[in-house]
């Protein structure tokens, strides 16, 4: 069984098989037929072509939607979410880099605050065999068939301290981590997760998921354009425009350097206090991590108001992939030297959040002594 990963976004959709990955918008849009597809004057980019039929209905996906499709589907709102476009996006991705004819132990996740209500129904609409077709550059069709009888759904936040604590077989890497408690302070494009991990214990009192992802900043941004330029510019594409600092309307260059600085800063602040007011009690904290990759962009401006010593931000790396790196470590993790005979029942959720491959998976080979003697315990409530 191959293990893979994906991480649900709102802004975008991460995946990894362990050696290949992948970043494409969480963007649906309807997919109108490209009478002049060939006769661009570049050569096509086959990553950024996700053209797929469900149902008979073609959809494109990422930029190829913002770019072609005049209907598109973009939402903020997690019960559409889940509901209209999670299972499009996580095969669309899956389709990428698994192995064909081979099943796949998927590991994926959820907001904090979203766990509870969304684990049951996202585990029990992605288990299962998927038939769907793939249209290439040349506009041929190609049977897409998935096989997924295993499914992990985490906490989001939980994939960057397994980033942090696993290895790529998902073995023990830092145990000097491991003996300490850190707080993880994950900012995505909605939400902005917080939670602590004392001993690899994950506490439920210092755990919250908020509306402080990095949208909030760019709505900002696209109101502050709007009075501007008279033009609703669409948040998902506000991205390239926040990167360069500089954005082009109906032909006039408009400077966003000191307006993205201003509300970056205002969402710093913000997301430090929550974090200084949750975690008021636990001054014992080693370590602060801030992760994601809204969480990259805002750690300058995070770490010298957040009390505690926030770990430093590796450069030269996306760090959009933190959660789903995280992710397939744990599917390394819970399915080592068992793949053939964990069962269908591992993505069924206990009243606790936790879930029984996760801890069948802790009760056997050589991870459950390295665990131990790390004294390694899943999250048993979220």
């Amino acid at each position: 069984m191959q293990v893979l990963a994906v991480d649900l976004g709102f802004g975008f959709t991460k995946a990894t098989n362990g050696d290949r990955s992948l970043i494409f918008k969480s963007l649906i849009g309807e997919a109108d037929q490209q009478q002049f597809a060939r006769q661009s004057l570049l050569p096509p980019a086959t990553q950024d072509h996700l053209h797929f039929e469900f149902d008979e209905a073609g959809v494109f996906i990422g930029d190829m939607a913002e770019r072609q499709s005049n209907v598109r589907s973009f939402t903020l709102d997690q019960n559409r979410f889940i509901s209209e476009s999670a299972v499009t996006l996580t095969l669309a991705a899956l389709s990428r880099i698994a192995t064909p004819d081979e099943p796949i132990g998927l590991v994926t996740g959820l907001p904090i605050s979203e766990f509870s209500s969304w684990s049951d129904e996202l585990s029990r609409t992605l288990r299962g065999e998927h038939l769907f077709h793939a249209i290439d550059e040349r506009g041929e069709r190609e049977e897409v068939r998935l096989d997924i009888p295993e499914v992990q759904v985490i906490p989001q936040p939980f994939g960057s301290m397994y980033e942090l604590l696993l290895n790529d077989h998902g073995e023990v890497a830092d145990r000097r981590l491991m003996q300490e408690k850190i707080g993880i302070i994950d900012v995505g494009f909605q939400t902005a997760d917080f939670t602590i991990s004392d001993r690899t214990n994950f506490l439920e009192r210092g755990s919250q998921s908020t509306d402080s992802g990095i949208a909030r900043a760019f709505s900002l941004i696209a109101t502050k354009l709007r009075e501007k330029s008279g033009v609703n510019i669409e948040v998902y594409r506000l991205y390239d425009a926040v990167e360069r600092g500089r954005i082009k309307i109906r032909g006039k260059s408009f400077d966003l350097a000191k307006l993205t600085e201003h509300v970056m800063s205002q969402l710093a602040t913000e997301i430090a206090t929550t974090a200084n007011e949750l975690w008021a009690d636990d001054w014992d904290i080693d370590s602060i991590v801030v992760s994601g990759g809204g969480g990259a962009v805002l750690a300058p401006y995070i770490t010298p108001l957040v009390q505690g010593r926030v770990l430093a931000v590796e450069t030269g790396r996306d760090h959009r992939l933190n959660n789903v790196q995280g992710f397939i470590k744990f599917g390394h993790h819970v399915w080592a030297g068992q793949a053939s005979r964990v069962s269908a029942s591992a993505t069924e959720v206990l009243p606790d959040g936790a879930t029984e491959a996760t801890f069948e998976a802790s009760n056997g080979g050589d991870v459950r002594r390295e665990a131990e003697e790390a004294s390694v315990s899943t999250a048993r409530s979220v």
